[in-house]
């Protein structure tokens, strides 16, 4: 496993980030697809074995049970200062006045809940997961310069949203000497290029570390056009982010032929394209199976020519933004 620095920050993390919202009991919030912590744990076990020391999740995945399964399962397999452990907040935790959103209140309870589910006293990595319209930015980012200052988080980090809402934020917190934002974690792949517009070069000006979600399309990439998945059909918000485009159905195509050519799994050529995109830090995988692992581990291997570029990227057409509420 290769390591890299995380934007301009000092901190290293693996070319690969292992996403948690795979792992949750199922009964729990909004994800029949999730696996129990029975299941799991060898996953989780097993990516780090592969050197992936980087780990995301948030305290809406499951109802707050990912983050329970995620830290039980870093305290048995690994030590705490060889992780690199990020959650989110933002989205609905309990009915009523200030269950959700970033004011000042609600980062203030979140961040305390979720180190309680994940057992430790810092995260290093602490993202707002989408933008709070209702919330000024100045009060947000001021939370959370208290919340590093307080020791319960070493980075700020940031989640969908326009580059306009970004450029701002990281305006407003460097104007008052507060915590800045290091990364953004964007949905980016094959079939949804759309950040490459403006998000990308902001990034790459302002030395922000992305750190892409979904990046084989909710496993859209993976298989033929016409095939699904039970997470596919139960999956309420994937579908949300992929309408039937015919330059999306050549994409999947062009995914296929190269991966037969190589002779190795279309998971990897999806996952080679982004992981050798300039500015891409480590992309977010989902694994429900071991074999998705080794497959993504595989991926950072399989150096793509510039033909193939061209010829996964040619098909492509613009689309809607998607991913931001």
């Amino acid at each position: 496993m290769d390591y890299v620095k995380f934007g301009s920050t000092g901190l290293e993390v693996s070319r690969l980030c292992l996403g948690c919202m795979t792992y949750g009991e199922p009964d729990r919030g909004n994800h029949a697809w999730t696996l129990t912590e029975e299941a799991s744990r060898p996953l989780i076990r097993q990516a780090l074995e592969l050197g992936i020391n980087f780990l995301d999740t948030a305290n809406v995945y499951s109802d707050g049970t990912s983050e329970e399964i995620v830290g039980r399962a870093i305290k048995d397999f690994a030590r705490r200062d060889e992780i690199v452990l990020a959650t989110k907040v933002f989205s609905r935790m309990r009915p009523g006045p200030n269950g959700a959103g970033l004011s000042r209140k609600a980062i203030f309870a979140e961040i305390d809940a979720s180190l309680r589910r994940l057992g430790t006293d810092y995260v290093d990595l602490y993202q707002i997961h989408r933008w709070d319209p209702e919330t000024p930015i100045e009060e947000t980012l001021e939370a959370l310069h208290d919340v590093v200052r307080a020791g319960k988080a070493l980075y700020v980090g940031a989640s969908s949203m326009y580059a306009w809402q970004f450029s701002k934020a990281l305006y407003v917190a460097r104007l008052n000497g507060w915590t800045p934002f290091v990364s953004m974690q964007n949905h980016l792949n094959l079939l949804n290029r759309e950040e490459e517009r403006e998000m990308l070069p902001l990034c790459a000006d302002r030395g922000i570390a992305v750190i892409p979600w979904s990046p084989l399309a909710r496993g859209r990439l993976t298989r033929d056009w016409n095939e699904t998945s039970e997470r596919q059909e139960t999956d309420q918000f994937g579908k949300t982010l992929y309408p039937q485009l015919e330059s999306d159905r050549e994409i999947v195509a062009a995914v296929g032929r190269i991966a037969a050519a190589r002779g190795v799994p279309r998971a990897q050529v999806a996952l080679a394209w982004l992981a050798q995109k300039p500015g891409v830090t480590a992309p977010i995988i989902g694994a429900s199976k071991p074999h998705h692992l080794t497959d993504a581990v595989a991926a950072l291997s399989l150096g793509l020519t510039a033909d193939e570029i061209a010829a996964l990227e040619a098909p492509y057409g613009p689309h809607a933004v998607a991913g931001f509420d």
